[in-house]
């Protein structure tokens, strides 16, 4: 006993030798573009005889602590050359690197960031990256880039049909994924009702789509996260690029406001197709346009500062009749600060708008509506070391809701204005999440998100007997309005309602071997605010609404486990993930349930719950002149809305019902083959279990008045949907040194010209009697072309 104490006190006396002579010292910097000094996001940082690396942030910093000696430093990112530099680590060292595009493209990664074999042993799992250069690469109807449509091709995603607004993620609703661009939320990321997404490709630099295991620094929503950056601009040179296309054409300058020191960037670009409506005698109007700004600066060392923006409008226009504006702005000022080689920080001031427009004219009223979004966060990234990451910081959002202003146009109209109450909300959240690499071959990542929702005062609130602002006939079975007793009056600093979350997160990973690994993720998410809207795809109409006295907080629990693995040195990889998930107080629509201009939507809601589960499988070639990917999903989304009480029916008799975005198969067979230089062609093929829709089963008379009887909601579907595109790059002078390039892009969008149905409806023929079920196809057979330039 005498001798193990001794032996103790004897290590105990050692440890501080022991410990020197295992300093530990910290290489860290930030990686660039050498043509531009845009900092790079997701570069490896590889140590190879200590079998370690990291990779670089959002903001292309790196950090990695390192025992005293010499090191071979591997920098490497795809689509650039490979740094190896050896280094003396004997202090803290701060190494700033700059990268060279590489001359040889026929290796290009179709898919960026997920297929190294760090990220094989990295926690993080259910994300998805799609590089600018495959997304420009990809067929698209009427030749326009699009970002949305582009990710609707990886597993777990899909949409609502053709001319559909938004998105679908793993069976949630449109409304629950939180879109960022350069952090700032956007409400409404489409263009021309769905047509097209805001986000001009030639402004955007990195994409990424989080669908499971969602980090605890994102909240807001229960389905995913769409995280999209803005390149921050060439600081050593001007140079212009854009695009001329059919329906639309686009241009984006960037250039130094101090070489080396600081960056502008500017970029433009609308559609134009109405203008050619005279030729045909329409007196009508549709296009849409967007503009995206950035300013970068680097002040030092350990400060740069960043003020981006975005501002777009859609506008539609039948003569005097009717005219409709709708779009996004938003702006943000980011300044990142590096309080140690360890500690990384941005602050970001964010302002978001989404405003919407009305105007008819043939009943003279003009309708307003929208919602605002004041945003301060901070976020810290502390490197503590090689093994034990944290990420940490706060949330501070205001929202101001506007659900809709009716003003008379002129004096002669008969409208009498009408001003839908305002409401208010404020929403706080603290968050850390730790990533821990346990041993060679276990590593974890876990943290927690404080969330706390104050649905602040506004001028009138209903009171309801029994706080039930709906009442049930149970002679008819059916939901009915309760009358109001009363209304409650608060000032703007008054809480009307307050809700507190924890949001756990959970991943873990474990490594097989140096090419495959299996991971599992939990996450519970919240989303406290709610897209008012009874179709099954977003309109601009739709007006977003807080939670409250009423309407309680979306709560989301997701659990997913999956298994990766790279083959042939990265040429191929495979991930197959499964998840099941489930979301409380999702709302539903009572039948008949009328949304516009509805000043006490209490009255026609009720709380349910959602439910989805399913299969991804994705398989990739990453390499060599044939280069794609094949995406499936099997899954299921239901929801259920049972009644408050044992004498209610609830919605569809409180069964399970398929929710609007239930696809049982999704399949994409994305490819792309560079046939020389000059040469390249892609294409996308795309199948898709029809989307559930309800139809009539019956019809009765009265009063002579033919009235149609419905099936259970949703128990139906539309034929299924499928379709082949092909696109075609020509790249005339490939090996030109001059400053200007071009390159021709020819694209068939639905080569065999299916009808794919957008809708069917049923009505009686006035001539013969009978009902009829009327098809609607959005598109067949739509060629295009658009030429691309650089200087």
């Amino acid at each position: 006993m005498i001798l193990t104490l001794k032996r103790i006190l004897f290590l105990f006396l050692l440890c501080p030798v022991i410990l020197h002579a295992q300093e530990n010292f910290t290489l860290s910097g930030t990686i660039a573009d050498n043509q531009s000094n845009e900092t790079l996001i997701g570069v490896n940082i590889i140590i190879p005889d200590q079998q370690t690396g990291t990779v670089t942030n959002e903001y292309g910093f790196y950090s990695i602590t390192l025992p005293a000696g010499t090191y071979v430093v591997q920098i490497s990112y795809l689509g650039f050359k490979t740094i190896s530099e050896t280094l003396v680590i004997n202090s803290n060292l701060t190494r700033n690197y700059k990268l060279d595009e590489t001359a040889e493209s026929l290796d290009e990664v179709i898919v960026t960031k997920d297929i190294e074999k760090l990220n094989i042993k990295t926690p993080q799992m259910s994300v998805n990256s799609l590089s600018i250069k495959t997304i420009k690469n990809m067929p698209v109807v009427l030749g326009e880039v699009d970002v949305i449509k582009s990710i609707t091709l990886l597993p777990g995603v899909t949409n609502a049909g053709e001319g559909s607004s938004g998105f679908n993620v793993r069976g949630g609703a449109a409304d629950q994924n939180l879109i960022l661009l350069d952090e700032a939320t956007i409400f409404n990321s489409s263009h021309l009702f769905g047509f097209f997404s805001v986000f001009n490709p030639d402004a955007i630099k990195d994409i990424k789509l989080y669908k499971g295991g969602i980090p605890a620094k994102y909240g807001g929503r229960v389905s995913s996260v769409l995280d999209i950056y803005q390149k921050e601009g060439n600081s050593k040179s001007f140079h212009m690029n854009g695009g001329i296309g059919l329906i639309s054409s686009r241009l984006l300058a960037e250039g130094p406001i101090k070489k080396d020191k600081g960056s502008f960037l500017i970029g433009g670009r609308s559609s134009y197709a109405h203008l050619f409506l005279p030729l045909f005698d329409l007196d009508n109007v549709a296009y849409f346009y967007d503009l995206n700004a950035k300013l970068s600066y680097n002040i030092n060392d350990n400060n740069n500062i960043y003020l981006s923006s975005y501002f777009g409008r859609d506008v539609f226009k039948i003569s005097d009749s009717f005219e409709n504006s709708f779009g996004n702005s938003v702006v943000n000022f980011r300044w990142n600060h590096l309080y140690s080689d360890k500690i990384f920080s941005n602050l970001s001031v964010i302002y978001s708008d989404y405003y919407y427009g009305l105007q008819l004219g043939f009943v003279g009223f003009d309708w307003v509506s929208g919602i605002r979004n004041f945003n301060l966060k901070y976020d810290f990234k502390h490197y503590i070391n090689n093994n034990f990451k944290l990420d940490y910081g706060l949330n501070s959002m205001y929202y101001k809701f506007n659900p809709g202003d009716i003003k008379p146009i002129d004096d002669q109209s008969g409208i009498n204005p009408f001003k839908l109450i305002d409401k208010y909300a404020f929403e706080n959240a603290l968050y850390i999440d730790a990533e821990h690499k346990l041993n060679d071959k276990l590593s974890i990542s876990y943290g927690a998100r404080l969330s706390v929702f104050h649905r602040l005062g506004q001028d009138e609130l209903n009171i309801y007997e029994n706080n039930s602002p709906l009442n049930f006939n149970t002679a008819l079975g059916i939901y009915e309005k309760a009358d109001p007793i009363g209304t409650d009056t608060f000032s703007r600093s008054d809480i009307i309602e307050s809700f507190t979350n924890l949001e756990p997160r959970l991943a873990i990973a474990y490594q097989l071997n140096d090419n495959s690994s299996v991971k599992a993720s939990y996450n519970r998410m919240s989303q406290y605010l709610h897209l008012l809207s009874n179709t099954s795809s977003p309109t601009p109409l739709d007006v977003w609404t807080p939670s409250g006295k009423y309407i309680k907080p979306q709560l989301l629990d997701q659990i997913a486990v999956g298994y990766f693995k790279s083959f042939n040195n990265n040429a191929y990889s495979l991930e197959v993930e499964s998840f099941y998930k489930t979301i409380q107080n999702r709302i539903d629509y009572i039948d008949g349930a009328d949304l516009i201009a509805n000043n006490a939507i209490e009255q026609i809601i009720l709380n349910g719950e959602g439910r989805a589960y399913g299969l991804e499988v994705l398989f990739k070639k990453n390499q060599g002149k044939f280069t794609g990917w094949l995406a499936y999903t099997l899954s299921k989304s239901e929801q259920r809305t049972p009644g408050r009480t044992a004498i209610e029916t609830g919605i569809n008799n409180g069964e399970w019902y398929n929710t609007p975005y239930d696809k049982t198969h999704d399949i994409s067979l994305t490819g792309n083959y560079e046939l020389s230089k000059k040469w390249s062609f892609s294409s996308n093929l795309i199948f898709q279990t029809g989307q559930p829709t309800t139809y009539p089963n019956g019809q009765y008379q009265y009063n002579d008045i033919t009235i149609p009887n419905y099936e259970a909601r949703n128990s139906s579907r539309l034929p299924s949907y499928h379709r082949l595109d092909l696109a075609v790059n020509y790249n005339p002078n490939p090996e030109s040194t001059k400053n200007f390039k071009g390159e021709w892009v020819f694209g068939i969008y639905n080569v065999y010209n299916r009808k794919n149905a957008a809708s069917i409806s049923f009505s009686e023929n006035r001539n013969t009697g009978v009902n009829e079920a009327t098809r609607l196809s959005i598109f067949g057979i739509v060629p295009s072309f658009s030429y691309n330039f650089k200087f």
